[in-house]
């Protein structure tokens, strides 16, 4: 019965310091959206788009409004984007979105990641060309003709429509688009009275790289390590 309790506990504390991720990752994204176009969401889209994220990952309304009011006030959060760019082991080509606010410090434990883990940090422009970035807009499928919506916003951004799931297993429509077009996208899917899921930008890889299973789990390992910093904000990778 003790073992079973001390399970139940560690896959607690676990969803906790995974939903605490998301929290923290989300703030810091309304802080820079903040910064960058103001605290008004009707007018700043990064802003409605965080706001839409932190609904989607059941981010309490307060923590929400907390944020954007750090973020107004004077001496507010302030964080710097940065991209690193590495590769894994096995040559797998990694990207490391961060948000900092003290680059030093970043940029040491990113080297140190991937130095523990078998990889090494690679000099700006020699990683990213292997990815796309893109915009993506995750609606819920329900009542959606994908075939319609696809030649409604073709002439708005859209690249590429699939299907997909949310983790409860919800059916999706995943809209992708080139990044310079996302808030033409976003903005012509508002304007037809839908409301993403979530919508963020994302670095989709132009070749994928196969690898053994044990391989496959080498890598992963470098990934998970990377998640868990707390100034990095998503890992992009060419693993299949």
């Amino acid at each position: 019965m003790g073992r079973i309790f001390e399970t139940r506990k560690a896959t607690m504390f676990a969803r906790w310091d995974k939903m605490a991720k998301i929290f923290t990752r989300i703030s810091k994204d309304i802080a820079i959206a903040v910064k960058s176009g103001g605290s008004s969401a009707d007018s700043n889209p990064a802003l409605r788009r965080a706001i839409t994220n932190a609904r989607a990952a059941n981010m309490p309304k307060d923590k929400v409004e907390n944020a954007i009011k750090r973020a107004s006030g004077q001496g507010g959060e302030s964080y710097q984007e940065i991209l690193y760019e590495g590769y894994g082991p096995h040559g797998v080509a990694v990207l490391v979105e961060t948000a900092t606010d003290n680059p030093v410090r970043t940029v040491a434990n990113v080297r140190m990641h991937f130095s523990r883990k078998g990889g090494n940090l690679a000099n700006s422009g020699s990683v990213a060309f292997q990815f796309k970035h893109m915009g993506l807009i995750r609606l819920a499928a329900e009542g959606l003709d994908a075939d319609e919506l696809a030649l409604d916003l073709i002439d708005h951004g859209l690249d590429e429509l699939t299907e997909g799931e949310s983790d409860k297993g919800d059916k999706l429509l995943l809209l992708y688009c080139a990044f310079n077009d996302f808030g033409t996208l976003t903005k012509a899917v508002e304007e037809k009275g839908l409301t993403p899921v979530s919508s963020e930008g994302e670095y989709v890889p132009t070749q994928t790289a196969e690898l053994s299973e044990d391989q496959v789990t080498e890598v992963l390992e470098l990934i998970d390590r990377l998640e868990q910093d707390d100034d990095v904000q998503k890992v992009y990778h060419n693993l299949a």
